[in-house]
């Protein structure tokens, strides 16, 4: 009996969800992954499959929700080191990626606007952790700042989704959409840093 083929666009997809559920995690939680270029890479490859519409919105429901599992697993660490006397490195690291005018800010924010304001940090690149800091040391219930995440974990996969589907647009081939996809992420993301540093040098 003959073997049947797997075609490369089931592989991808049985390989690539996944990776990308996987990858979109663990950026959550350490920052060394690009989890917004991950995203709109995945839309661009989406994009060119045989039945693109399903493969977009796989894409976002894979991406939402480990963007959901990750922070609602960096909360619940943070949560037992605020809980514990002596703290724990997660909450020392999130206190170190989070500079103490901008974690001022967020409390500022926070104290407006309440859970609400976990949409918008999601979308403003650098502005997860220092809001989940605020809601941390305002001592927010993990189920509170769960309904909070969900619509921040659909708009940012949202967001980033687009970004990816603009540049598989754009371009006919694949890996062209790929690298404006990325780009576009990365210019985003690293858009803050370049400001202070530019006002640093004209202040």
């Amino acid at each position: 009996m003959r073997a049947v083929a797997v075609p490369p666009e089931a592989t991808q997809q049985v390989v690539g969800y996944p990776a990308l559920f996987a990858l979109v995690v663990l950026g959550a939680l350490v920052p060394v992954v690009p989890t917004g270029a991950l995203v709109s890479t995945a839309a661009v490859v989406a994009l060119h499959q045989s039945v693109p519409a399903v493969s977009l919105l796989l894409v976002f429901l894979v991406a939402a929700l480990a963007a959901f599992v990750g922070d609602l697993t960096l909360y619940w660490l943070g949560v037992r080191g605020v809980r514990s006397k002596n703290g724990s490195k997660w909450l020392d690291a999130l206190r170190k990626r989070a500079p103490q005018h901008r974690l001022e800010q967020a409390q500022r924010k926070l104290e407006e606007h309440r859970s609400q304001v976990l949409t918008l940090s999601r979308l403003v690149p650098a502005g997860r952790i220092p809001v989940m800091l605020a809601c941390l040391l305002a001592k927010m219930p993990i189920s509170r700042f769960a309904r909070g995440d969900v619509p921040a974990a659909l708009a940012w996969a949202a967001a980033y989704q687009l970004v990816g589907v603009l540049g598989g647009a754009l371009f006919a081939r694949p890996w062209e959409g790929v690298a404006a996809a990325i780009a576009v992420t990365l210019l985003i993301s690293g858009a803050p840093a370049l400001w202070r540093r530019v006002r640093g040098a004209t202040g």
